[in-house]
């Protein structure tokens, strides 16, 4: 069965998120954008191997930590789609801009496309690819624990910024409507920033997306 735990990180409280297998305690960090010797300290301390990291887009708050993370435990990174590579580019920049530590650019060990899937330990996740907020992001679904790590692309009533290079309103709307809410209005998601919540509370009442 699959777990998992949310960590802030960053002076922007992004939730990353540890998930792992609990047969085999294999486990990827999602979105690890900074404070790694916090996200190492938990995963040791609940004895789980580090295998992967996965990255739902390249924005300095998910993505700042992944070069380093990769390079010191020596693990790929997976994702986002390629269409988020000016954004990887761009991450020494984004972290001057924002104040973040130095943040190193990567290429991918592996790129996503919508429909493909990943797998931690026993455990297959499913991946759709949801621009709008970036041209690249994409959302984490795993349907056997009704979940889906949907980064920046839905909030518990918001949803993601769209006024960013290559951002997209009318494509982030089609993003949630069309990929997230067949998912089904029982699936809980977990966000980039704030608390959790589940599609069918946000079709309800989520002012930007509700009742569609």
């Amino acid at each position: 069965m699959l777990r998992y735990h949310t960590i802030p990180v960053t002076a922007f409280q992004q939730n990353c998120s540890v998930l792992w297998c609990d047969q085999t305690q294999e486990a990827v960090v999602i979105d690890p954008g900074g404070d790694l010797d916090t996200i190492v300290a938990y995963v040791q301390q609940q004895g789980l191997r580090l295998s992967a990291i996965w990255i739902t887009h390249a924005h300095i708050d998910h993505a700042g930590g992944a070069a380093e993370l990769s390079e010191r435990l020596q693990l790929p990174i997976i994702g986002p789609h390629p269409d988020d590579q000016f954004w990887i580019d761009g991450l020494p920049q984004q972290s001057i801009h924002f104040g973040f530590p130095p943040a190193g650019k990567f290429v991918p060990t592996r790129w996503l496309q919508d429909g493909d899937t990943v797998q931690v330990g026993q455990e297959v996740v499913h991946v759709r690819h949801t621009p709008g907020h970036t041209p690249g992001h994409v959302v984490f679904h795993a349907p056997q624990i009704q979940r889906c790590f949907v980064g920046d692309v839905l909030f518990a009533g918001s949803i993601g910024r769209t006024d960013f290079p290559r951002g997209n309103h009318q494509q982030l709307i089609d993003s949630i409507t069309q990929r997230l809410w067949p998912m089904g209005n029982d699936t809980a998601f977990i966000p980039g920033h704030g608390p959790e919540s589940s599609f069918g509370q946000e079709r309800m009442t989520n002012p930007f997306v509700g009742n569609t």
